[in-house]
């Protein structure tokens, strides 16, 4: 240890927590997200029905997210992680979001979906960084689902999000609440 340059050296702060808590935590608020999402996608679905041009594009997103949410049901299960008390809450608030904007029409459901994906996009990077090798299976995980977050950005961009009325702050308002739904769902 005497010639390791006291600079580079990385000490755990006080406070700190370890690599266990901390992919808790993104277990936690994964699972929480990818249940949001779903609940998105089934108030988009029910307002905006079977039968809206946008179906079959809302069927494929919501049933990516189903698969999203069966894996971290299978990873909270197998690594003993308490999920977040807000569930009940996240599954009002995901349906009245997704219904809300549905309910403004497709180009707001859009905008709902583009506003959300970008969010998670940045917060399962900014999780792939801090992994960075430590925990392959999640980062596997994660990697696979932000590509699948992306591709539903694209689409949303594709069919006229930025189109919706009031675009930015619809998306700002819902970007907001994405942020703070994932710095409770890690908490609690």
């Amino acid at each position: 240890m005497a010639d390791q340059d006291p600079q580079t050296e990385t000490r755990p702060l006080p406070g700190d927590r370890t690599l266990a808590e901390e992919t808790e935590r993104m277990v936690r608020v994964d699972h929480a997200g990818e249940f949001g999402a779903v609940r998105i996608y089934a108030g988009q679905r029910a307002i905006l029905g079977d039968d809206h041009p946008k179906a079959g594009l809302l069927r494929h997103m919501h049933e990516q997210e189903k698969v999203h949410l069966d894996r971290f049901n299978k990873i909270i299960n197998e690594r003993n992680v308490r999920p977040t008390i807000m569930a009940p809450l996240w599954d009002i608030a995901g349906f009245a979001l997704g219904a809300t904007t549905a309910l403004m029409g497709e180009k707001a459901a859009m905008a709902c979906t583009q506003a959300v994906e970008e969010v998670i996009d940045e917060h399962y990077e900014s999780q792939r960084i801090k992994l960075k090798g430590k925990d392959p299976e999640l980062e596997d995980v994660i990697e696979k689902f932000q590509a699948e977050e992306v591709e539903h950005k694209k689409i949303a961009e594709e069919h006229g999000a930025e189109e919706a009325v009031g675009y930015p702050v619809l998306s700002g308002a819902i970007k907001a609440g994405c942020r703070a739904a994932i710095w409770i769902s890690k908490r609690v």
